[in-house]
């Protein structure tokens, strides 16, 4: 045998090993199912965020108890986006293209999700979003399984305006999208109240935004004109425990001027001296004290899995229906391809933690019931209104002009935001 000849068996031989071992790892890496966890474990987001990532991996080891997904593992990857804006863009990237995940489930902001969307676009993932948000959009890619405004922020002006007869607001929120976004909504909603502009406050601040003291004095300042004042909080993040604070420190008591907050649940108040706070309001879709049997197991589950003195929270409950709808819909598309999920999906329904039944609408938000809470002493929430039934989940606001002739439907019209003065679709991708 030539020296030519050997050499040539010898890199046929490598190659074969070489293809071998590829295929070998490639049927390890499909022995799992991945699934991507994308929230912020340090920087001003981590207060709220942490928490979600520890609820995605209690639901992914439940679902492996009950023997996986089409007969596999389910794998977290978990990342750091470190409540960086343009980092979520690139840790969603790494996930779906580097890790291969199948799914993510993930954000808080909507200015961290808004950072993603043109990357699940790109790369034909889905993500899903468990936060309340401001609405005005409706994306192929993105499951909203948060509040819309029509879940959360209209419900809790009406309970202000029917129950505590407010007539002056005071509209504070973090100085991006979702607050500024929700606030034009809630003005357009006041004024076509009859509430006067003058009787309107608009107030912003940046993420962390730690001194409050004149701008809870001004609040104090503009409620004392004689007229029932309320304020309704966008603020996001660490910056509540100071606002809070202050609030105590001035002698703010919700039976003067009551805060309805959208972004503050059992997980922040964890962090405050509730004292000051009694009487002081959240509008959510779930609170850890509602007695309902899934709600009970989900709890005991918790802190099992954690320890016994963590809450739950609003976004927890919000990622327990979403991973439940993606094992649903998976299971009956028969793959995790993201195609056949997008299309599987809507239509699934599954219990959430309330005693009721949430679906997945065609605009890709669902059904939930809106619950007002009311802060106690310990901490938790006493429910003090809650809808009789279940509330769709709206992608565009009837309040803003550009919007209330908008749609969304992702099955029959293949939309999410067709006109329908004109019958066209405003673009295919949003």
């Amino acid at each position: 045998m030539t020296n030519l000849t050997r050499r040539a068996m010898l890199l046929a031989s490598a190659a074969t090993l070489g293809a071998t071992m590829t295929l070998g790892a490639a049927a390890f890496a499909a022995d799992t199912i991945k699934v991507g966890v994308l929230h912020s474990l340090s920087g001003t987001m981590a207060i709220s965020e942490t928490t979600l990532k520890d609820a995605m991996l209690m639901l992914i080891e439940e679902q492996n108890k009950k023997g996986g997904l089409l007969g596999k593992k389910l794998e977290p990857v978990v990342v750091d986006p470190a409540s960086d804006w343009p980092l979520f863009a690139e840790k969603a990237r790494e996930l779906i293209s580097a890790s291969e995940v199948d799914a993510v489930f993930g954000c808080w902001t909507s200015v961290s999700r808004k950072s993603v969307l043109p990357v699940f676009k790109e790369l034909n993932s889905v993500l899903f979003y468990p936060v309340q948000y401001e609405g005005e959009e409706s994306e192929r890619n993105v499951f909203y399984t948060g509040a819309a405004p029509n879940q959360q922020a209209i419900p809790a002006v009406d309970y202000l305006l029917e129950e505590e007869e407010v007539e002056r607001w005071v509209l504070a929120g973090t100085d991006y999208v979702y607050p500024r976004t929700t606030n034009k909504i809630l003005e357009a909603y006041l004024k076509a109240k009859g509430v006067a502009d003058e009787d309107i406050m608009i107030n912003y601040t940046p993420f962390g935004h730690s001194d409050w003291q004149t701008i809870v004095s001004d609040i104090k300042k503009f409620g004392a004109a004689g007229k029932k004042t309320a304020v309704v909080s966008t603020i996001n993040g660490d910056a509540n425990v100071p606002f809070y604070k202050e609030l105590g420190n001035q002698g703010v008591k919700a039976s003067d001027i009551p805060v309805v907050a959208f972004s503050v649940g059992e997980e922040e108040l964890a962090g405050f001296d509730t004292a000051p706070l009694v009487g002081h309001l959240a509008a959510w879709n779930y609170f850890q004290s509602v007695e309902a049997p899934e709600n009970a197991e989900f709890i005991e589950k918790w802190k099992a899995f954690t320890s016994p003195d963590r809450v739950t929270n609003d976004p927890m409950e919000a990622h327990y229906i979403g991973f439940n709808m993606w094992v649903k819909a998976v299971e009956k598309a028969g793959t995790t391809d993201p195609d056949a999920v997008i299309d599987a999906i809507v239509g699934v329904e599954v219990p959430n933690l309330t005693g009721g039944i949430s679906k997945m609408l065609p605009n890709h938000h669902i059904t939930k019931p809106v619950l007002i809470g009311e802060i106690q002493a310990d901490g938790q929430f006493e429910v003090v209104s809650q809808t009789d039934g279940l509330v769709p989940g709206d992608a565009w606001s009837d309040f803003l002009p550009e919007s209330k002739p908008l749609k969304a439907d992702w099955v029959d019209l293949k939309c999410g935001n067709y006109n329908t003065e004109t019958n066209t679709c405003l673009g295919a991708d949003s």
